[in-house]
């Protein structure tokens, strides 16, 4: 006779798994980027670039057959459809100039976001529990905003160094966490 495992024994091991898996995983990531991170960047680029001939396929596939529409949202639906499979095309004509326009983009829209925060922080200065925090906060935010807005693709580059460690670090605080859950 064999003691079957009780169904808490059993959730505990699927999520010690699930948690040991994600680790490993995202300690992979994290080596990938660090080791090779332009390749890892057009990896990313070429995900995101099937991703948008998908949803593009999905959108003209509901402007075609969605007989309950009205004319212009199927429209609608057909262009935008039509736009992002186009757009999915243009990045796999070149995945190196479409990561580096990506980072680009991304590290402008980050450096306007920092620098967005920093502002607002300032504006909460009056009710703000500890106006030194707050005011050293917002000068950095506001500072590191400028940097990236001055060079993005520098930026964006140090970002994605960042992302790799942070994934790293991440992953080994997930596999520790699956060998000590439940315990």
């Amino acid at each position: 006779m064999t003691a079957e495992p009780s169904l808490e024994k059993t959730a505990t091991n699927g999520i010690r798994t699930v948690l040991g898996l994600g680790g490993v995983l995202s300690v992979i990531l994290g080596i990938l980027i660090l080791v090779w991170p332009g390749k890892t960047a057009m990896v990313v680029t070429a995900i995101i670039a099937i991703y948008a001939i998908i949803a593009g396929l999905a959108y003209a596939g509901l402007g075609i057959f969605s007989k309950d529409r009205g004319g212009w949202s199927r429209i609608g639906h057909i262009v935008l459809g039509v736009l992002f499979v186009i757009a999915g095309i243009v990045a796999f004509s070149n995945l190196g100039l479409t990561a580096v326009a990506l980072a680009t983009f991304l590290g402008i829209l980050v450096g306007i976001m920092w620098i967005i925060e920093g502002v607002v922080a300032l504006s909460t200065l009056g009710d703000a529990p500890s106006k030194g925090w707050t005011v050293f906060f917002a000068i950095i935010s506001i500072i590191a905003g400028v940097v990236l807005l001055f060079s993005p693709l520098w930026g964006a580059v140090v970002l994605w160094w960042l992302l790799g460690i942070w994934a790293i670090v991440l992953g080994i605080i997930q596999i520790f966490r699956a060998f000590s859950f439940g315990k």
